[in-house]
């Protein structure tokens, strides 16, 4: 029998530890409380521990969690342990501040392939990557595996963006932009706003 997906509410919350217990431990933390896990989350330290408890012991009173194991087992919750190619789409200076990033390769995902549609970029260097032409995608998402591309092109070139990685094969898309783009059933489009962020987080102070 096929494992029972999570609800999306506990998904959402599980993502957002490990990324706070990620970055505690690249401060040296080796423990970490509920109360200072809903300090950065905003996430109420009783609905933390009810999240955890759902899938084992995990912490001891007045002590907290240990931070390697927490990140290890939540990591084999959300199936996201191991590594994971993506293909960044753009080279602007959105792309190149996502490509000189280490913030996905903390969480396993490895920015296999950089392409551009400017034939003035095509073949320039950023890291270790070399500017690709969007003609090399469908090849190169074949040859390395991809499943998931970032969109980070002008807002107006989102959409075609979007379908080039879909043809290629690419299920899930993250979507830097503000365009509102579309895929077929059975792709994932989740859309990262930094003004969507910031409501969020007003709609907390404010009530």
């Amino acid at each position: 029998m096929a494992e029972e997906r999570l609800p999306l509410g506990v998904a959402a919350r599980l993502s957002r530890y490990l990324q706070i217990l990620t970055q505690a431990k690249k401060t040296g933390k080796h423990t970490i409380s509920s109360k200072t896990l809903s300090e950065y989350s905003n996430v109420n330290p009783t609905q933390i521990r009810r999240d955890l408890s759902s899938f084992g012991k995990f912490g001891k009173r007045g002590v907290g969690y240990n931070v390697d194991y927490l990140i290890a087992r939540i990591k084999e919750i959300l199936h996201t342990s191991g590594s994971h190619n993506l293909a960044l789409m753009g080279s602007g200076n959105l792309g190149t501040a996502i490509a000189s990033s280490k913030i996905f390769a903390d969480h396993g995902f490895n920015i296999a392939a950089l392409f551009d549609a400017d034939p003035a970029k095509i073949g320039q260097e950023v890291g270790s990557l070399r500017v690709q032409p969007v003609t090399e995608v469908a090849e190169t998402v074949r040859e390395r595996g991809i499943i998931v591309g970032v969109l980070a092109v002008p807002p107006h070139a989102a959409q075609e963006a979007a379908n080039v990685l879909v043809s290629a094969g690419v299920k899930i898309i993250f979507n830097y932009t503000e365009a509102l783009v579309d895929a077929p059933p059975g792709i994932t489009v989740h859309s990262m706003s930094p003004a969507g962020e910031l409501l969020y987080a007003l709609y907390f102070y404010l009530t």
